[in-house]
């Protein structure tokens, strides 16, 4: 748990300059999506979630009352991106404007996992670049800043024109992974396309392991890629497929057979965002990949099967939500042990 001492800090909006207490002035909701996620978040604050009703009408409609004061205060909204998407999108939504017109000081909606991040470019013909819909919709709601984690590609980040705190996952997952006894021996970290292997080299940094890329084909929307060859060495290795986030599953096991017949001993995943959607907590169960690591960015498979594992990231969310309310940097949480300095 964050030791956090609560104090009269100075907090400096946009506006204007004021004292303010911690205690009372930071307000923590919860929208329905991951509640379980948002009460960790809260608790390793001190804090309880604020009070507010859900109603859904025989329309589909949805309303949002807060049922208590954030007049002049610090909010932060918790709502990730998971089924049904579109509710939880346009209840984070409503949520925003209710709380703009209650006279809240500031708003900031945190998504662990952000909706419509891979719709990042216009790589066909007639096609919305959606990320940037979702950021220009969150900033005319009223969100005045957003807290996220791991984008699915660094140009996201500049779609918005307010300001947005990108957290990463690389110290939680290699933390993790060093307990797998991982070496240069033994063991190679795998991009499963060359788009990851920008990120890969994080963890190659920390991990001192050496990497791989899968060079993958996809052809149109259908989600089943083709490995068609590999960059690097993994005859007899224990393979550890990085990656930003597992949807349908499709790339995952497709690389795992990939690699076992290109020699590797085992093959194992780590990724940020397990979104396992459709039926890819089956897929991953029946395949022959030994392990994936996922955070808890989502809710977990129900039912989860014995090789998924899921690590928290909450308190890294306590953390930039406790530094942007003080008004200090949240840079240094990205280093390596930065949660025992």
């Amino acid at each position: 748990m964050i030791d956090i001492q609560f104090r009269q800090v100075s907090f400096i909006n946009r506006t204007k300059t004021r004292r303010c207490t911690m205690d009372n002035d930071l307000i923590i909701f919860s929208g329905s999506s991951h509640e379980k996620f948002a009460e960790a978040v809260a608790a390793k604050l001190f804090k309880k979630l604020g009070e507010r009703t859900t109603t859904k009408f025989s329309n589909e409609n949805i309303m949002i009352q807060v049922r208590e004061n954030v007049r002049e205060k610090d909010v932060f909204v918790i709502q990730t991106s998971c089924p049904p998407v579109h509710e939880n999108f346009m209840e984070l939504l409503i949520f925003i404007d209710a709380l703009k017109h209650a006279s809240a000081s500031r708003i900031t909606a945190v998504l662990p996992y952000m909706p419509y991040v891979r719709s990042d470019k216009k790589d066909q013909p007639r096609i919305s670049i959606t990320a940037r819909l979702v950021a220009d919709l969150l900033e005319t709601a009223g969100a005045d800043r957003v807290l996220t984690m791991d984008l699915h590609s660094h140009q996201v980040q500049g779609f918005f024109r307010i300001p947005v705190d990108q957290l990463r996952a690389v110290n939680t997952l290699c933390e993790k992974l060093r307990q797998l006894d991982l070496n240069q021996d033994n063991a190679v970290l795998i991009a499963a396309d060359a788009g990851e292997a920008k990120h890969i080299g994080a963890f190659a940094n920390r991990l001192d392991l050496p990497f791989a890329i899968i060079d993958k084909r996809r052809t149109g929307n259908d989600e089943k890629p083709k490995a068609v060859g590999i960059v690097g060495d993994v005859k007899d290795k224990i393979c550890a497929i990085i990656d930003d986030e597992i949807a349908s599953g499709g790339t995952l096991i497709q690389a795992t057979n990939f690699l076992l017949n290109q020699g590797a001993n085992k093959v194992m995943a780590a990724v940020t965002h397990g979104v396992f959607s459709g039926s890819a907590c089956g897929r991953i169960k029946e395949s022959a990949i030994s392990k994936v690591i996922a955070t808890d960015t989502i809710p977990a498979c129900n039912p989860l099967p014995d090789k998924i594992e899921y690590i928290t990231v909450t308190d890294l969310f306590a953390e930039a939500i406790k530094r942007i309310h003080t008004g200090e940097s949240i840079s240094h949480i990205f280093q390596r042990g930065w949660d025992t300095r």
